[in-house]
């Protein structure tokens, strides 16, 4: 028993989460990582000044995040000594609101029928809804490697960094998970302004996501082209500047046999980016194929953990 929850309701309690994300989406409405972001946004703008950024940035990553996770323990905690299903309910719903699996279809599928249906002006508006670099002028091959490389990363980071920490500590562990990488997408970056007040964010996040991205990784290469993966994997991802990034996108590349990375375009400079992958650049069919890969190991962690749930009931 680990945080009150059996291997045998984790695994239960994964595939109604799965299911409810794949079912219902993200709620339009009144979604708690909207609220969150919000929160976080305020307290940036509040925190975000003077001297000793550094821990500034900790002291607001603690204020937004601690509060939240304390909450989703101290619920599921009080539910399960009055009504273990209604205990089991809430963790399931937390799961549900951290996950983004149908998300990812919802945002990379419409960009794949775009190229291949040649609406190149479509597909530039679809590509820049969910990435940060500028696609005004970009081509097919640029779009269809922004699709890959979104798919591939946020693979692991809304979806099977998500189903571990559900794995290791239930509501709280995906609460923790969720809030940390939302903070890291928002902070984590090398400019003036997040430089300094967003290290800790992005510290706690390649922490969280060190195990995650290595599995995550290694079912990419399981379930593509296993050789090329592990060949990529160990060539490549030490090049790139994420920890974790690198392992999950050089081993995604590589079995899906495309190559990504390179030059993109971010606020106005091209940025030239360390190789991922072997074979011809990315295209439109590719980012359904990459969805393919993610939906394939969604379904491999579903297996192993009710598997896991069996033998240890």
């Amino acid at each position: 028993m680990l945080f009150g929850l059996s291997c045998g309701a984790i695994a239960i309690l994964m595939l109604i989460g799965v299911l409810l994300d794949m079912r219902l989406g993200e709620a339009t409405r009144w979604h708690p990582l909207v609220g969150f972001g919000n929160l976080a946004i305020r307290i940036e703008k509040k925190l975000n000044t003077g001297e000793a950024r550094i821990a500034r940035g900790a002291l607001a990553w603690s204020l937004v995040v601690l509060p939240f996770v304390l909450l989703a323990w101290a619920l599921t905690f009080w539910l399960a000594q009055f009504d273990a299903l209604i205990a089991l309910g809430v963790h399931a719903l937390l799961l549900y609101f951290s996950l983004g699996l149908r998300s990812l279809r919802d945002h990379t599928l419409p960009i794949a029928h775009a190229l291949m249906d040649g609406d190149l002006s479509q597909a530039r508006l679809l590509t820049a809804r969910i990435v940060s670099r500028d696609t005004s002028q970009s081509e097919e091959a640029d779009l269809a490697k922004a699709g890959v490389e979104s798919l591939l990363e946020n693979g692991n980071d809304a979806v099977f960094g998500t189903l571990f920490w559900f794995a290791v500590a239930g509501g709280p562990g995906v609460v923790l998970f969720r809030l940390a990488n939302t903070l890291d997408a928002m902070w984590g970056y090398r400019t003036q302004r997040f430089n300094e007040f967003g290290r800790v964010a992005a510290r706690i996040d390649d922490v969280l996501n060190f195990i995650p991205a290595r599995l995550t990784a290694l079912s990419y290469a399981l379930l593509g082209n296993t050789k090329q993966a592990w060949q990529c994997w160990r060539a490549q991802a030490p090049a790139w500047s994420s920890p974790n990034a690198g392992p999950v996108m050089s081993a995604g590349a590589g079995a899906l046999g495309v190559s990504l990375g390179g030059a993109a375009i971010y606020d106005g400079e091209v940025e030239q980016r360390p190789p991922l992958g072997i074979g011809p650049l990315a295209a439109g069919k590719d980012i359904a194929r990459a969805w393919r890969l993610v939906r394939l190991t969604t379904a491999l962690w579903l297996v192993l953990i009710c598997v896991a749930g069996v033998v240890y009931a």
